[in-house]
């Protein structure tokens, strides 16, 4: 069998990606079913949003400062932009580009999204939560792995933070394990 320079190259990135690839644990009962919100505009859930909260990830490890904006490419897709910063707020950020794309168009809340640069492979994004005018957004996956409180402002006030802790809690989820994520002050 003869391999080319790509091929080769696409595997040893695919043994590099199986063997830094750890799981996080699942923070979710399993029995508890888990459902997307009836509906989603993608207009209005473009843009930038802040990570109020996660589940510790193996991809965000050490990140504070956490930021996502997300903008339709040309092809139709969503071009996704992580932004993060790991030794102090006032450091450069680092930066991971992917992108998404809806797997679910009645609702458009299931998503699947990509880092890798031949979109091999796709982890889930499903928004579970959304306020009616997309303030803040709840993001899951079916295995209880991963979990985003994200919203428009750096901050959210007490009182919002209780409700959203409450609701993910009636989903199953274990909210003792979030992080919640230090933002610039400003």
């Amino acid at each position: 069998m003869i391999l080319t320079k790509r091929t080769m190259a696409a595997c040893a990135s695919a043994v590099w990606l199986a063997s830094c690839t750890s799981a996080p644990p699942v923070n979710r009962d399993p029995a508890t079913p888990l459902t997307t919100v009836s509906r989603v505009e993608v207009d209005r859930y473009l843009g930038e949003w802040y990570e109020i909260a996660r589940f510790e990830n193996r991809f965000e490890e050490g990140c504070e400062g956490v930021t996502a904006a997300y903008a339709f490419n040309d092809t139709g897709s969503i071009a996704v932009t992580n932004t993060c910063r790991k030794a102090s707020m006032g450091d450069a950020p680092d930066i991971a580009k992917g992108t998404a794309r809806i797997v679910d168009s009645t609702s458009n809340a299931k998503l699947k999204v990509s880092f890798d640069p031949f979109g091999w492979f796709e982890g889930d994004y499903w928004i579970i939560g959304l306020a009616e005018n997309y303030e803040w957004a709840l993001v899951g996956e079916p295995s209880g792995r991963y979990l985003w409180i994200l919203a428009r402002t750096p901050r959210i006030d007490a009182g919002l933070k209780a409700a959203l802790v409450e609701d993910l809690g009636r989903m199953g989820y274990n909210t003792g394990a979030l992080h919640w994520t230090l933002q610039p002050e400003g």
